[in-house]
């Protein structure tokens, strides 16, 4: 159990966001990321799903082999041959998880799995004995819990305490809740399910809804101590909750979450660009704390303040994530403040009355140019030397 206060990030980049469209990773690249992520400080990090081919399953093995420190995790379905691919593939882990889920959902139960309540009770307690042969460290998922009868929910995670699982995850697997409801869910958990004190509940988040993040912060508040998600937020559909945004809020916020973790935050924004290079695409440029422009500036009004003091307009610092420096990018957008700076960096300090001739030709320029780079900024340098020596 992690102290009252410890949030434990558990990372499913290599399981959920692996099997999005456009971000499979081969066996060497997928090594490499276990490995970063180790070096980033996961508590958890969910390697493969081990039934669904050859490859994962070797993958599974190969990270539970090398990757020492973080919990390695396989996910199973609530079936037997799934769990001894899990179990056998793990079976080299100094730490391992078997991560079984089973849809708690009526719409799920009836279209998806055809069976009834009644049934999917006596799956879990199944299942989840079996992998209780293989490990100490069980996880269960309601999948689709957001949408399961609350009474229902209480039930099926009740029976699954009882024969032994050690995690309970309520996943928001399509990402249908609100903050509040989400919260809720958790306090109804904590204060319904008898032993619930003994064992730790897990938010997994999808973000259909663009709340991934929220949610998770809301399972937060509402007891959950395991955070789920993915490096970038990538995942099925619109993706998992992304891991940086959900540390960062810990860490900005910690008057609203007091709360430790281990991850290395300085390390983020560098996982964030090993990732890139093994999928088919990077985070956007506006998304948060990882993204191109999560530190860059280019109002005129935002640049003078920034110069003034970062903390006018920047929460906190590049490089807490691991951002090397803010970026005042130059456009049309741009005042007198940034143009000045980024002269007197280049090795060109200008008087007023050079900045005020050289920044009216810089809006000119950026008019009609979108990206202004360090040569064309020489270039009305050299303009103005021109005209002085004319």
């Amino acid at each position: 159990m992690p102290a009252p206060n410890q949030i434990l990030f558990f990372d499913t980049t290599l399981r959920d966001g692996e099997q999005s469209p456009g971000c499979t990773m081969h066996h060497d690249e997928k090594l490499r990321m276990a490995h970063q992520l180790r070096d980033l400080g996961m508590d958890i990090i969910e390697a493969g799903f081990a039934i669904a081919s050859e490859g994962d399953f070797a993958s599974v093995q190969t990270i539970a082999r090398e990757v020492k420190g973080p919990t390695i995790a396989s996910l199973s379905r609530a079936k037997r041959e799934d769990i001894e691919a899990a179990g056998n593939a793990l079976a080299p882990a100094e730490k391992r998880r078997i991560h079984l889920f089973l849809a708690t959902s009526d719409l799920h139960l009836e279209y998806k799995l055809r069976i009834s309540r009644e049934e999917a009770i006596d799956q879990a307690i199944e299942a989840i004995q079996l992998a209780r042969t293989f490990t100490d460290d069980v996880e269960f998922s309601t999948e689709d819990g957001t949408r399961t009868d609350p009474e229902f929910l209480i039930k099926i995670i009740t029976v699954a305490v009882q024969a032994g699982a050690t995690t309970i995850n309520i996943p928001d697997t399509v990402g249908y809740t609100t903050p509040p409801e989400y919260e809720a869910i958790f306090r109804s958990v904590r204060a319904r399910v008898p032993g619930i004190e003994n064992v730790v509940l897990s938010a997994h988040c999808h973000d259909d809804l663009g709340m991934a993040t929220a949610n998770s912060l809301a399972g937060i508040r509402g007891g959950a101590r395991q955070v789920e998600g993915a490096i970038n937020g990538i995942g099925e559909r619109a993706g998992n909750a992304a891991l940086e945004e959900v540390a960062a809020a810990i860490m900005v916020r910690q008057d609203q979450f007091p709360f430790t973790n281990n991850l290395k935050m300085e390390l983020l924004y560098p996982t964030s660009q090993l990732l890139s290079e093994f999928i088919s695409f990077g985070p956007a440029p506006n998304k948060a704390i990882v993204g191109a422009n999560a530190f860059a500036h280019e109002a005129g009004i935002h640049q003078h303040g920034v110069l003034s003091n970062p903390l006018t307009y920047e929460i906190m610092t590049p490089k807490s994530v691991g951002v090397d420096h803010t970026n005042l990018v130059l456009g049309k957008h741009s005042g007198r403040r940034a143009l000045d700076d980024r002269f007197k960096k280049l090795g060109h300090p200008l008087t007023h009355e050079q900045l005020d001739e050289v920044y009216h030709r810089f809006t000119e320029l950026a008019d009609h140019k979108k990206k202004i780079y360090d040569q064309d900024l020489l270039g009305l340098i050299a303009h103005e030397k021109h005209t002085v020596t004319q």
